[in-house]
């Protein structure tokens, strides 16, 4: 079986862990993940199942969407608050304060990554060396958080909704947040909503997938060019697919529709999908990657 299933992680999995459920499932090793959650988070967890994994590290949409608790009036170690407490003396926030201290975090911005976090530094981890009370100097990394929602908001805790870019780090972002208003902040809760195009509702629990039969599994796999909806789409002629398959570069100026020079496309033949190419320099669509047939 070659496709992608989405799954609601539950909070508690890693990552690998709901992949090692798969590959029992599935009955096959070849199995990933589009996008590493944390232990304590839940939501989108695109698996990519057989050929399918071939497309994990070209995957176009990297934006991820969340949703987050947060409490005002406390800081942790891990900026959250499964970590080492802080507790601070909060004085009232005002919701209009808060939004306004949100209006500072939309857009392009600079953001310091965790010292709790799989980010490497000259070969070591910076969880592994925070877990030995390690802490060392960060550089700021550029985000984007393209939206940025306050959903609710008792005075103290709060929820917010977030677009961003991959590589940003909610939790710190709602440390700094805290640390605008003057009050600290750790996030109580994380669930992303959405991840490589796909969303929550696309999802299926654990417990769907240890239960269902394998023509079940079977019809919950979604086409792997589903993740590359966002190309724009190469159909070849029979002659042309025999030879793309042979692993050669078509001139760019016979395909049926020239796709534009300045980013990959998806390529079709026959209804089956093919994989990802581009024009090269030459004028030529050359294979990027190619996907099994499924």
């Amino acid at each position: 079986m070659t496709g992608i299933i989405c799954i609601n992680k539950p909070q508690e999995f890693t990552s690998f862990d709901v992949v090692a459920v798969m590959r029992g499932c599935f009955h096959t090793k070849k199995v990933g993940h589009g996008g590493t959650l944390d232990p304590m988070a839940t939501g989108v967890l695109p698996v990519f199942v057989g050929g399918a994994t071939k497309a994990v590290d070209i995957i176009p949409d990297s934006d991820k969407s969340y949703r987050a608790g947060f409490r005002l009036g406390s800081t942790s170690d891990t900026q959250d608050i499964w970590g080492k407490l802080t507790a601070k003396e909060c004085s009232t926030v005002r919701q209009s304060e808060l939004l306004s201290a949100l209006d500072t975090f939309r857009g392009d911005i600079m953001q310091i990554p965790p010292m709790y976090s799989a980010l490497k530094v000259n070969g070591q981890k910076l969880c592994d060396l925070a877990r030995k009370g390690i802490e060392i100097e960060r550089e700021p990394r550029p985000i984007t958080v393209s939206r940025l929602d306050l959903t609710e908001f008792d005075g103290t805790d709060g929820v917010i909704e977030v677009d961003c870019s991959s590589g940003t780090y909610i939790r710190t972002l709602i440390h700094d947040i805290g640390a605008a208003v003057g009050t600290g902040a750790v996030m109580t809760s994380l669930c992303r909503t959405r991840a490589c195009g796909f969303d929550i509702a696309q999802c299926h629990t654990i417990e769907e997938v240890r239960s269902a039969d394998e023509e079940t599994l079977r019809s919950w796999l979604l086409p792997t060019q589903e993740v590359f909806s966002c190309y724009e789409r190469v159909e070849l002629n029979d002659v042309q697919q025999r030879m793309y398959l042979n692993g050669v570069r078509l001139d760019a100026d016979r395909l049926s529709k020239k796709p534009s020079a300045d980013r990959p496309c998806a390529v079709f033949g026959g209804g089956r999908f093919f994989g990802i190419a581009r024009i090269n320099a030459e004028n030529e669509l050359e294979s990027v990657k190619r996907i099994p047939i499924e």
